[in-house]
């Protein structure tokens, strides 16, 4: 039986569509889609539990998103041809989805869901990144799970002044604008992305341009799901709602907590504080009511915590930690911390500290990205590392969480622009955060960038970065919007945004909106407040290290690049490597040869932390670039004594070796090599090129010497003594011509037996 699909499509306005499909694939799925961008293919499906996991209080969603690699015909790499743990890259993609999605499911709902996107077909010019938003959502339309409002995200690119939804990759090379917004048909709830220095308005401007495009493909959503028949929502156990005990909570908490919050305590101090005030709350009822209801007593009690919070705030303008809205925390930094590495600093910004390392090396050690959707290299790369000691708490390590790979991706995309693309160095930052309250990948930023000047990497302008969030209050139209968060406010606020950015414009946010309708002049309000505490913090640390150090340090590697051309590439390597193995172990240094895709030469980098070793390899270099011109003196030294004449090397180009053949050596016959040159022996020669006769380099000693009074040359070889030459000895050789055998023989045949 033929399934019936349903379709949708959706003009992009510039000749390309966006269809998303449903009825033919994984329809066990509570639900699915396919969804299609010229020949990138997208299958999103997604399932959720009917019954809710027991003790949980929270959504325990599952956001995947996977590359095939058969997708665009191609094998996984490695040992193992079978797609292993995701990539950075498919991580990262699954954070943009779960982001938007998270905050739209009930807040009561706690059944396992696990959203799955799979790119099963490529296309070069798709990037296929940007339409996982609206296939998660439009699956999650076409099934029965709780759900407020369909969404989308969409890749915003500038060119030339020209705003681009969903760029190809060749137009992204070009753009000053690389962001994802993801929206529903009313708000803007999650903005990411790096930019070139541009303005607050052109980033909101980018922001609205994107929204009006989100709008259409949420209405195609709904319409595909009316056409496919809208499916009931599901029914599920609520939690427990006992709102006679909430106000006697609030009553209990509010006032007390209020007195905490103002008192502007350190965080573990006020920690400590807010759960005494919990603990005398729940001092108040019976073992009985709180084994009953004692779930329903802590979840009141983060209500009115909240509120108070956010009351000091929207009243008094005051924060947890004292400070006005406007304010900076405490800033102190440090460079050259390590005495060992590259470069390095240390940030501190009240109860947040980043300590970031430098290394530089060749591009051997370039960061290789091999995604069924992108091919390529990262010469700069930033590795940002959460261990539970900087909030004090101990955890288990199980590995890189997706938490720190996209932390780390924002601190890389707020710094990369500002790298030089001539640096010579594959340069990696590491930041470790050892305190945190508030925005460690924004102190990333600030230890990164001072780490960077640091360690001598000529960037073009530092880069500072802040964390910003908001209060606001719908029925009063009270807001506030607060500089550099701390870690609770982050969790009680409306918004968390982080911008970065130079002195001349933003390269980097991250945006997470969590109240509905923010309007576009709030949000112009935040992102000037964040620009004026950028600049504070920027100031900071140009106060620490105000330029980029004008070298490397002496223990770091320098690094060399040297052009060649590529008929020397072979020269330089040698028989199996040999040539460029001893060269490395005789100097020290690491040499590594690429080759230009466009001029085919040969491109050698040449790293060490001894120049004396450096200069011998660009020696050997120019000895094996070294020609010498037809008629031109050159200065050469006996290396080498053979009976017929001496090997010689250019003493400008050693190892470039030449044979000054013995008859070239005085005018007068040299019976021994000996007589006239010696072992160490240091002379000038004439150069005369390829000797036609014997096809070699030829060179003269003689040449340059006056000849001798009464010098007679010796007469040329007479090829024709004895009477004639070869042709001609005991009579001419065509007379044993084959054709003159004896007439009796018999041909081979007539021999064989009868």
């Amino acid at each position: 039986m033929i399934p019936k699909v349903f379709r949708e499509v959706i003009d992009l306005g510039d000749g390309r569509t966006i269809s998303i499909e449903t009825g033919k694939l994984a329809k066990q799925a509570h639900g699915s889609v396919v969804v299609q961008s010229g020949k990138c293919m997208l299958l999103c499906t997604v399932v959720s539990n009917y019954d809710a996991s027991p003790g949980i209080d929270f959504l325990p969603l599952t956001v995947d998103y996977r590359e095939k690699f058969a997708a665009s015909g191609r094998y996984p790499g490695g040992f193992f041809k079978r797609e292993a743990r995701p990539s950075d890259g498919e991580v990262l993609t699954m954070r943009l989805v779960d982001r938007v999605l998270r905050p739209l499911f009930p807040k009561d709902y706690h059944a396992e869901t696990q959203v799955m996107i799979q790119l099963m077909s490529h296309d070069e010019n798709v990037i296929p990144d940007a339409l996982a938003g609206l296939a998660a959502s439009a699956a999650i339309q076409l099934s029965d799970i709780p759900f407020e409002t369909p969404i989308s995200e969409v890749r915003v690119g500038r060119v030339n002044g020209q705003l681009i939804i969903n760029p190809t990759q060749s137009q992204l090379l070009e753009s000053d604008i690389d962001m994802v917004i993801g929206a529903s048909a009313d708000s803007v709830m999650m903005v990411e992305g790096e930019m070139h220095e541009i303005s607050e308005e052109d980033m909101v401007a980018a922001i609205q341009f994107a929204h009006d495009a989100i709008k259409v493909q949420c209405a195609a959503q709904i319409k595909l799901a009316e056409a496919f028949g809208k499916k009931a929502t599901r029914e599920y156990e609520a939690e427990r709602e006992d709102e006679a005990l909430a106000k006697k909570v609030e009553a209990l908490t509010y006032d007390k907590v209020y007195a905490v919050a103002r008192a502007a305590s350190a965080k573990h101090e006020r920690s400590a504080a807010f759960q005494a005030i919990k603990e005398e709350v729940k001092a108040t009822f019976t073992e009985e009511e709180l084994a009953d209801f004692g779930d329903l007593v802590s979840k009141y009690f983060y209500k009115a915590e909240k509120k108070a919070v956010r009351d000091l705030t929207l009243n008094e303008g005051l924060r947890l930690d004292g400070r006005k809205t406007t304010d900076i925390r405490p800033i102190w930094c440090e460079v050259d911390y390590l005495p060992s590495v590259h470069g390095s600093s240390i940030f501190t910004r009240g109860e947040t500290q980043a300590l970031a390392t430098v290394t530089l090396g060749t591009s051997r050690e370039a960061n290789q990205i091999d995604m069924p959707s992108f091919e390529g290299e990262e010469r700069f790369y930033l590795h940002y590392n959460f261990p539970p000691f900087s909030t004090g708490e101990a955890k288990p390590l199980r590995g890189t969480s997706r938490r720190e790979v996209g932390h780390g991706n924002l601190a890389q995309r707020a710094l990369k622009n500002m790298v030089p693309a001539d640096c010579p160095y594959t340069v990696r930052v590491v930041s470790e955060v050892l305190e945190s309250n508030g925005s460690s990948s924004m102190a990333t930023v600030c230890a990164g960038t001072m780490a960077l000047m640091d360690a001598g990497v000529q960037m073009k302008k530092p880069v500072s970065g802040i964390a910003m969030g908001l209060i606001s209050d719908a029925e009063t139209g009270k807001y506030a919007v607060l500089s550099d968060i701390l870690g609770d406010e982050d969790h009680l606020g409306d918004m968390d945004f982080k911008v970065t950015g130079t002195a001349d414009g933003i390269t980097a946010c991250q945006m997470d909106i969590k109240v509905k309708g923010l309007s576009y002049e709030i949000l112009v309000k935040a992102l000037k407040q964040a620009q004026a505490g950028r600049l504070h913090i920027l100031g900071k640390l140009i106060e620490t290290i105000a330029q980029p150090n004008a070298d490397v340090k002496p223990h770091a590697p320098k690094m060399i690049t040297r052009v060649i051309p590529n008929a020397f590439i072979g020269a330089l390597i040698g028989p199996g490597g040999k040539v460029i193995q001893e060269l490395q172990k005789a100097t020290k240094t690491t040499i590594v040869i690429n080759e230009d895709p466009i001029t085919e030469e040969g491109i050698v980098e040449i790293l060490g932390t001894n120049q004396e070793g450096i200069d011998a390899v660009l020696a050997k270099i120019d000895s094996l670039m070294f020609k010498p011109e037809v008629g031109g003196t050159y200065e050469v030294k006996v290396i080498k004594m053979l009976d017929f004449g001496a090997v010689v090397e250019y003493t400008q180009a050693p190892g470039n070796e030449v044979l000054l053949h013995v008859s070239e050596l005085a005018w007068e016959r040299t019976e021994n090599v000996t007589d006239v040159v010696n072992m160490g022996d240091v002379f000038n020669v004439k150069y005369f090129g390829v000797d036609p006769k014997t096809r070699k380099e030829k060179v003269s000693r003689k040449a340059l010497l006056e000849k001798p009074e009464g010098y007679v040359a010796r007469p040329p070889r007479d090829d024709n003594r004895n009477g004639g030459g070869r042709d001609n000895r005991g009579g001419s050789r065509d007379n044993r011509g084959r054709d003159n055998r004896r007439d009796d023989r018999r041909p081979r045949d007539d021999r064989k037996e009868d």
